[in-house]
């Protein structure tokens, strides 16, 4: 149950149904779930270990803010992890790997067309799991986990202008290219220059208070 009230709860401050800022009861919650109160407080505990919650007990729970500082950490974490996973990942990648992985950019580059920010979003996390996954360690898998929806709060608000384009279907189409050469430094130094531009398109965002709130 609390694995149930962790994923709506995420998805919904994701999404925005639960915005920025917006106080939160557990017992509310726990009535908008039909769930008691034991499970979605759990959920909170998680949600905040993530960063997507902010309690301070017996005065505030509410959803937390889009802070640069916390989301250029994220960002510096995720790009360093993701290079760890890419050096690993690279010799054990298989055929059927990279079948998945072609498959995965082919729905993402759909829901792209469609301009469904859910089915992009859940595309472009299952190409990318493929390389977590065969990297073979927990550790980088749990980590990228907790840290995805801070960043996911974002691009679902400014999908198109993130990821929503052709050069993310052509980087996904590329790094398969290089991952089956079996070079493993050139598909870490091209995922990485790919996280440093989405960064500096985040930062800009920023700068131009789109991202308030």
């Amino acid at each position: 149950m609390s694995d149930a009230a962790y994923d709506r709860l995420r998805d919904a401050i994701v999404r925005g149904e639960l915005a920025p800022g917006e106080k939160i009861k557990d017992s509310d919650l726990a009535e908008m779930l039909g769930l008691s109160r034991t499970p979605v407080r759990e959920a909170l505990t998680r949600l905040v270990e993530s960063g997507l919650i902010e309690s301070k007990p017996g005065v505030y729970t509410r959803v937390s803010t889009l802070n640069q500082d916390d989301i250029a950490a994220n960002l510096a974490v995720l790009k360093a992890l993701d290079s760890l996973a890419m050096d690993a990942a690279v010799p054990r990648l298989t055929d059927r790997d990279f079948q998945v992985m072609r498959q995965a950019n082919k729905n993402f580059a759909a829901a792209v067309k469609k301009q469904d920010v859910s089915k992009a979003l859940a595309a472009d996390d299952a190409f990318h799991s493929v390389i977590i996954d065969a990297a073979g360690n927990p550790v980088i898998k749990r980590i990228i986990e907790q840290l995805h929806p801070q960043l996911h709060r974002i691009l679902y608000r400014k999908f198109s202008g993130l990821l929503g384009g052709e050069d993310t279907i052509n980087h996904h189409d590329q790094l398969i290219r290089v991952c089956e050469q079996g070079d493993a430094e050139a598909a870490a130094n091209m995922s990485s220059e790919h996280w440093s531009h989405l960064g500096d398109l985040i930062s800009g965002l920023f700068a131009s208070n789109e991202l308030s709130g």
